[in-house]
This record gives structure tokens, sequence and C-alpha cells, in this order.
């Protein structure tokens, strides 16, 4: 797990406790600044998710490369048996 992710989840929860007390207040500016670290906060974690995806799509083509060229090397081993 990407560590964005983890930041932002947690920037996420912490905007959106900032924003609930500032509803719970009446104050708007807390408010707004709780909504405004919430968005930072998802816009972050979905980053982090981006990034994760790449590496593991990045780490599964590696994986299939060595897949094809093992099956290349036994295809050229049998063909020398026979």
């Amino acid at each position: 797990m990407d560590s964005d992710r983890i930041k932002g989840k947690a920037e996420e929860v912490t905007g959106r406790a900032k924003r609930q007390v500032g509803e719970w207040t009446g104050n708007e500016k807390t408010q707004a600044e709780g909504a405004a670290q919430e968005v930072k906060g998802k816009i972050q974690n979905t980053w982090g998710k981006t990034k994760d995806a790449v590496r593991d799509a990045v780490k599964d083509s590696k994986e299939n490369v060595r897949k094809d060229d093992d099956d290349m090397d036994t295809d050229r081993k049998d063909r020398e048996v026979a």
C-alpha cells in the first residue's frame, strides 16, 4: 500500500471531523476548512491508489515476460532433444 493512500485517508478523516465540528458549532470557516481538507485527502488517497495500480501492472507484466522467457527456453530444449 502506497504511503499516499495512508496519508490521504488520515487527511480525509481529519477533514471530515473538522467539517463536522464546524457544522455543530456553526463556524462556517472551520466547516469550509474541513471540507477542503477532506477533498485534499480524497485526492491524495486516489493518487496513492493510482500509483499502486501502476506498480502492480508493471510487476505483473514483468512476471509475464519471465514466464514467456521460461516457456521459450522449454520449447528450445524440447526441439534440441527431438
